[in-house]
């Protein structure tokens, strides 16, 4: 009896140590795929970890070279330790079940709004969803731009669709 209480002690113990490794559980395999292409992408010296200076370089190759260290100092101490792939799947895991999720799609965008208006011009931003990274078919973008609002102009309200796509589609009373 004794030593079967030890058994499951030990298991137990094992099964604490890999419950860090088990954010993997929290995905399927496809986005588990594209967060390794994700995390690939960001990683520019490919030592297998994402520091400073590969923060800089990946906004470098998204057009913002402007960006202050004090903020690559704040995004890095969001992890609790060193950024390789499992602690960039925790972040993913925490922020994707509600946390901040709205705060980071408009950051986002606000990288492609330089002005600070609100808005982006709705053809610019179909180009950019269908060349760049994980490529958005044209039947994709226009699905979004049925959940966005378009002025006249031809500007989408970034901030509208945010909320849509964190809080589901507004309903009209």
């Amino acid at each position: 009896m004794a030593s079967r209480k030890t058994k499951k002690k030990e298991g137990g113990g094992l099964r604490a140590q890999r419950a860090s490794s088990n954010v993997f559980s929290n995905f399927e395999q496809t986005q588990i795929q594209e967060f390794k292409e994700a995390f690939t992408l960001m990683d520019q010296n490919r030592d297998g970890f994402i520091d400073k200076e590969d923060l800089k370089d990946t906004y470098a190759s998204l057009g913002k070279t402007n960006i202050k260290d004090d903020e690559l100092d704040a995004m890095l101490k969001e992890a609790s330790g060193p950024i390789n792939f499992t602690m960039f799947l925790n972040m993913f895991g925490a922020k994707l079940t509600g946390t901040d999720a709205e705060e980071t799609i408009l950051n986002a965008f606000k990288m492609l709004d330089p002005d600070g208006k609100g808005s982006i011009n709705k053809d610019y931003i179909r180009r950019l969803l269908m060349s760049q990274a994980d490529k958005m078919t044209a039947e994709e973008v226009n699905q979004m731009f049925q959940f966005a609002t378009i002025d006249a102009a031809g500007n989408l309200d970034y901030k509208a669709l945010s909320y849509v796509l964190t809080h589901g589609e507004e309903k009209e009373e």
